[in-house]
């Protein structure tokens, strides 16, 4: 066998090994959240020893933020081909913001991942600088063409950006009602609010496009 092809090889190994230790991680973020897991308890739900995680991951917050990166690239990617065949600018911002609701409201587990809250309540963590740079990176690249659309429409880049903000946080709020079910105290549907939010926003664009 070939230098190139061994290396090849320990390659395909090395990173097989990294998505085994990354799924043990995941199930052990979700029984005991990230204050609450150790990379001792990770190591053995991946069947290593400690000191074979740290040829892979210097921490487990290296681990979560790989976590994170992961399901955030798949939100980009939803929000991507949501609006690849859309035209207009109202269009490709509708949706955007409704593909951002549905990523979360079919993935509940990745909200969980992204607001931390994996037994750990509502309380702010952070990962590190440099890692939680990468991730916010993430989270506003797949967000963007929310601020995209509503710029075309008319809105200044303080607006657009308002508004990304806004979609965030409405979006947020409604998926804790829903999978909380107290969506269920108001006789509404979480779905039906944010579209209803995210068409009042554009009409509102609309309205105070110069003609």
């Amino acid at each position: 066998m070939s230098n190139e092809r061994k290396a090849g090889r320990r390659r395909a190994v090395s990173e097989l090994k990294r998505e085994l230790i990354v799924d043990a991680a995941r199930k052990v973020f979700e029984a005991e959240g990230l204050d609450g897991a150790s990379l001792r308890s990770i190591a053995a739900a991946a069947g290593y020893t400690p000191a074979a995680l740290y040829f892979h991951f210097d921490s487990k917050e290296a681990i979560y933020a790989e976590l994170l990166l992961t399901s955030l690239a798949s939100l980009g990617q939803t929000v991507s081909r949501a609006i690849l065949r859309t035209k207009q600018p109202a269009d490709r911002l509708r949706a955007a913001a409704m593909a951002f609701f549905r990523f979360y409201a079919e993935n509940p587990r990745d909200l969980d991942l992204g607001f931390y809250l994996f037994r750990g309540g509502m309380k702010p963590h952070g990962l590190g600088k440099k890692r939680d740079d990468v991730l916010n990176a993430a989270l506003i690249a797949a967000l963007s063409p929310i601020a995209e659309a509503a710029q075309v429409l008319g809105a200044t880049r303080e607006q657009a950006r308002l508004l990304m903000a806004d979609v965030f946080a409405h979006a947020a709020g409604l998926l804790l009602l829903a999978h909380t079910g107290r969506i269920r105290l108001f006789g509404a549907s979480a779905q039906n609010l944010m579209e209803r939010f995210v068409e009042h926003a554009i009409a509102t664009l609309t309205a105070k496009k110069p003609a």
